[in-house]
């Protein structure tokens, strides 16, 4: 099976050795999205404009791999505050439909250049 990178200028730049999404037969593994604004870099501030960045990130992801969020069967949500979650939920029905993709929302202690939330998906693009 042949792998294919894929990358979009509309999401932040891989700022370790990882690819944004790597596509393996019809199946798209994106890498974790944090809130940083594609053209500056920088961090957004507050926890419901970062959550926001990240679903803008993936879809730019998502969109690169010739997909949308309709494609994605599995979202992994990292939080440092799980008191956050019923906003994520919020938010997040914003971007998905029926029926929503499976999901885990999981506390951890920190994340990356100090993000409230990171998310990576799993895509099948039929």
């Amino acid at each position: 099976m042949s792998k294919t990178v894929i990358s979009s200028d509309k999401a932040p730049a891989a700022i370790g050795t990882y690819s944004q999404a790597i596509k393996a037969g019809n199946t798209v593994y994106m890498s974790g999205q944090i809130p940083l604004d594609p053209k500056t870099m920088e961090l957004v501030e507050g926890f419901e404009a970062q959550t926001v960045q990240v679903f803008e990130n993936l879809k730019a992801v998502a969109e690169a791999a010739g997909g949308s969020f309709k494609d994605i069967v599995k979202l992994n949500i990292f939080l440092t505050d799980l008191s956050h979650f019923a906003k994520v939920n919020e938010i997040m029905g914003k971007y998905f439909e029926q029926p929503y993709p499976a999901r885990a929302a999981i506390g951890v202690a920190a994340l990356p250049r100090g993000a409230q939330v990171e998310m990576d998906a799993v895509l099948v693009i039929d």
